[in-house]
């Protein structure tokens, strides 16, 4: 059965999977990055999981994977198949693309950046597969953006567009690691409402789930707190629809998991900010979850050897190594 490899690299973990011509998910698995052994400990986990993940191929399904795909965070220059830098995982100048390609027997490999290809696969079959243009957002940690036009992924000219997180929403506001004040991840991401929320409630323990079922209780300082995060993510959305005008607004990440909580208040404020000349687009939750790096992975994979591009994910029962500790069936 003809498939490739899809690897989805995060700060701690990395998802896996063997998906099918037809966008199946034939098998699945996760492991640690192991970060804390240091950078080259990372790429030596990465490399041995996607292996590993070849003979698996291999023994279950009658041949290799023809091609894979790995998303990996930080600055990544896709054309070159280097993973430039990245602070939560160590590593600099990293040829992951090559090593990858040399330990999967020379298949061609794709490198692309987490949240883009994320963004890739919300556009091709998750809540931006009707869009021409998107703007897919994840409020996670950090808040990023991937811009989608006619079913590619605009990277920008040196790599780095859609950095919507970077933009200063309150000029002089808390510092930020990019070197600014008052950006908006530092406002309106979960980690940004976690903090907030500890700091309200007294409970150094809360975190953004906790605020949002706050807010649902009516708790002020709740509200304050969300109301806040809510009124600054509107204000960097403004900027990105005046830049982009795009059909749809797509929401994903842990804070989106809130629901109408948060989409409410959000599709109000952003509808309050758009003056004559703009169109107020769509504002939805992301579709895939956490399974869309993985998913876009598998579409860059399958873009480099040109075969059809699935119109919608079909997961099809997986049939892990029931040897592996790291397998997990897929279920629909």
């Amino acid at each position: 059965m003809r498939h490739v490899i899809a690897l989805d690299v995060g700060g701690t973990g990395m998802k896996a999977a063997l998906v099918g011509a037809d966008g199946t998910l034939l098998y699945e698995a996760r492991r640690p990055t192991g970060r804390d052994r240091g950078a080259d400990a990372v790429v030596e986990s990465i490399l041995g999981f996607a292996e590993d993940l070849r003979a698996h191929g291999i023994a279950h399904y009658g041949e290799p994977a023809a091609a894979a795909g790995v998303a990996v965070p930080g600055i990544v220059d896709a054309d070159r198949g280097t993973a430039v830098y990245a602070a939560n995982l160590g590593w600099s100048d990293v040829p992951l693309r090559d090593l990858l390609s040399a330990r999967l027997a020379g298949v061609p490999v794709a490198l692309g950046h987490d949240v883009r290809t994320g963004g890739l696969a919300e556009g091709r079959i998750g809540a931006g597969r009707t869009a021409e243009r998107f703007l897919f957002v994840p409020l996670g940690t950090g808040i990023a953006g991937a811009i989608g036009i006619g079913g590619a992924i605009e990277p920008g000219a040196h790599g780095s567009a859609g950095e919507i997180g970077h933009i200063v929403v309150r000029p002089g506001g808390p510092p930020c690691g990019c070197g600014q004040r008052g950006c908006l991840e530092r406002l309106a991401s979960a980690s940004a409402v976690s903090k907030a929320w500890a700091e309200a409630s007294g409970d150094p323990e809360a975190d953004a789930a906790d605020c949002a079922k706050a807010v649902e209780s009516g708790d002020p300082r709740a509200l304050e707190v969300w109301h806040a995060a809510v009124d600054a993510l509107a204000d960097g959305l403004l900027t990105a629809l005046t830049l982009l005008d795009p059909d749809t607004l797509i929401i994903g990440g842990g804070l989106a998991e809130a629901g109408e909580t948060l989409f409410t208040p959000l599709r109000a404020a952003v509808a309050e900010r758009v003056v004559q000349f703009q169109t107020l687009p769509d504002i939805v939750p992301a579709d895939l979850g956490d399974t869309a790096g993985c998913l876009g992975a598998g579409l860059l994979a399958w873009d480099l050897i040109d075969d059809p591009k699935p119109a919608a994910p079909h997961p099809g029962p997986a049939r892990p190594d029931p040897t592996d500790p790291d397998a997990t069936e897929v279920t629909a």
